[in-house]
């Protein structure tokens, strides 16, 4: 079994939209739709990111929760993580973990992790050999 998708709101659902563009694009991640208010349950906005066309990360204007969550997204290799972890500052993102290997997770886990403007805890993660 797998997982299909992963949606969230977020407090400020423009400016959200745009880091999420920024920060996730080195992972190969792009906004795939956008679905407006009125057209949802709950009559916030909301957008998914992905790759090949399928949104797979989602976040919604309704708000933001009373604690962040955690999300990792698999890199093709290190050096995505490391792409990720730049553009996601860039973006306005702050440092939660810097570009690195985790061996107390396992050998070759490089991860990267950032917080987002709610406090959501977003991590690019390889699993491959350096």
């Amino acid at each position: 079994m797998a997982i299909d998708h992963i949606g969230f709101p977020v407090s400020e659902y423009e400016r959200a939209k745009a880091f999420y563009t920024q920060a996730l694009a080195p992972l190969g991640y792009a906004l795939v739709m956008e679905v407006p208010g009125e057209y949802t349950q709950n009559g916030a906005a909301a957008c998914g990111f992905g790759e090949a066309g399928k949104p797979d990360f989602w976040i919604s204007g309704e708000g933001g929760l009373k604690t962040g969550l955690h999300v990792a997204i698999v890199a093709k290799d290190r050096a995505a993580v490391d792409a990720f972890y730049k553009a996601a500052i860039a973006a306005g993102g702050q440092d939660n973990g810097a570009p690195g290997l985790r061996p107390h997770y396992h050998p070759n886990y490089y991860g990267a992790f950032i917080l987002d403007s709610d406090g959501h805890n977003i991590e690019a993660v390889c699993h491959l050999p350096g």
